[in-house]
């Protein structure tokens, strides 16, 4: 592939990266503010303006990496959004709303973007590849942040969801894992395949608990979009 092309295909990924991992951070600002915890508004993230969550390293540069690299994806994050629990009206059941509204809106940009290729004839002729394969990299992105963010981990917000929603004696125990949730993703998703594969076996659980769900939500979004 040509410069030009790799700059062309990369483009249908860094736009959808560029507004699915924003748009989360955006949207647990909103919900943070609107259940009465004011820090995120005093920072000024209360707004879907991406610029306002660009995190330099997991917005700009690690995609780039991955796109000169020709990764079969893009991805990356945002600067979390500031939450102070305590501050909500009703701490328990405003921290999973917080939490469960980052994935959900991952959820209405994958219909929205399923949505738009009805509006492809509208697009001209030159430009419709692109567009529709900029849609489509956009719902499956999406899909894979809802799913992977709503694993019961903290600090994904599943693992949010998972502390507001268990009684305090098992909820406790799952929340004091927060320190070293991003340590043993990493070692799920990194090392175990790495070490699954010197062992000769398949311990990708990543592909397992992600993709598999992707997998079977994937025809739905299809059938909006009127593809198949």
């Amino acid at each position: 592939m040509d410069f030009a092309g790799l700059i062309s295909t990369g483009t249908t990924w860094i736009i959808p990266v560029l507004i699915a991992i924003t748009f989360h951070e955006a949207a647990h600002a909103y919900a943070a503010w609107k259940l009465g915890d004011n820090t995120a508004y005093a920072q000024g993230r209360v707004t879907f303006n991406p610029l306002k969550h660009v995190d330099p390293f997991g917005t700009v540069i690690l995609p780039a990496l991955l796109l000169f690299m020709r990764a079969p994806f893009l991805f990356g994050w945002a600067k979390p959004v500031p939450v102070n629990f305590a501050a909500l009206r009703n701490p328990r059941l405003g921290m999973i709303i917080v939490a469960a509204v980052g994935p959900g809106i991952n959820l209405v940009l994958a219909a929205a973007s399923a949505l738009l290729f009805h509006l492809l004839w509208l697009v001209p002729e030159v430009a419709t590849q692109w567009v529709g394969r900029t849609l489509s990299n956009s719902i499956i992105l999406n899909l894979v942040l809802a799913v992977f963010n709503m694993l019961p981990l903290p600090p994904l917000d599943g693992g949010r969801v998972a502390v507001g929603l268990l009684p305090p004696a098992l909820g406790r125990p799952l929340a004091r894992l927060e320190p070293y949730g991003m340590f043993i993703l990493i070692g799920v998703i990194f090392i175990l395949p790495l070490a699954g594969r010197q062992l000769g076996m398949d311990l990708n659980i990543f592909q397992w608990i992600v993709w598999t769900p992707v997998t079977w939500l994937l025809p739905f979004f299809r059938a909006l979009a009127g593809v198949g």
